[in-house]
């Protein structure tokens, strides 16, 4: 048994080795994200580099389109903010059939998602009419300004379009032990990474919570191999 997870046994933690032969067959991985400030940013740039990790894995880093008026974000601050990932692509919606997985980041707004993620959402229906994403691997991240912001509810409503899609939702399983910490204050579960940037946005994503992500990333591009190859 592994310590500190009672009643789960250590095989059912640990994910299968894949095959020598499997590991040159190309996974194309899209992470697309919404970030106002560069929280969400910073943990897409980590759920890539995991998704990098696997031998043949193909990952493209987009945005989606903001919607907050110019004046508005210069006012804010989050114009200068964004300027950190200006060159980061905007996608389209009909990208996302290209892809045999899609990791989604997107802060919380109420215990939802954001609108600029929502609105992207929407103008997918050409896709779900066409039945262009069922069979893919889909999963979510998020952020929030505190501990019980809505991380959970942002991630697990987030699902509920992907299920409309014929997505396959994956997750961060325990085997990601980082999410059991105790002794600071993290961000991850098993819906997702995530991480807390604090009522003024100051405190940026810590290294657990990255490590987290990067798993998230790891361990997508993964599964989408398993379900192309079958093993």
């Amino acid at each position: 048994m592994q310590p500190g997870l009672p009643g789960r046994p250590e095989r059912l933690l640990k994910p299968r080795p894949i095959p020598r032969y499997l590991l040159s067959m190309t996974v194309k991985v899209q992470v697309v994200f919404y970030s106002m400030y560069g929280h969400i940013y910073r943990m897409a740039e980590a759920v890539a580099e995991g998704a990098r990790e696997l031998e043949g894995a193909e990952v493209a880093l987009y945005q989606v389109p903001e919607l907050v008026p110019e004046e508005v974000l210069e006012r804010s601050g989050a114009k200068a903010a964004r300027s950190v990932f200006a060159h980061v692509p905007i996608i389209q919606p009909a990208q996302l059939a290209e892809a045999d997985a899609i990791i989604f980041g997107a802060p919380t707004r109420f215990g939802n998602m954001c609108a600029q993620m929502r609105n992207f959402l929407d103008q997918t229906g050409g896709l779900w009419a066409k039945g262009a994403l069922i069979g893919k691997v889909g999963s979510v991240f998020t952020a929030t300004a505190t501990q019980h912001g809505g991380q959970e509810t942002t991630l697990t409503s987030f699902h509920t379009t992907l299920l409309h899609h014929g997505l396959v939702i994956v997750g961060t399983p325990y085997s990601e032990t980082r999410q059991t910490i105790v002794s600071e204050i993290t961000g991850g579960s098993p819906y997702g990474a995530s991480t807390i940037t604090g009522g003024d946005g100051k405190r940026l994503p810590s290294e657990n919570e990255l490590a987290i992500a990067r798993f998230q990333g790891r361990h997508v591009a993964t599964i989408a191999r398993r379900l192309i190859t079958g093993k």
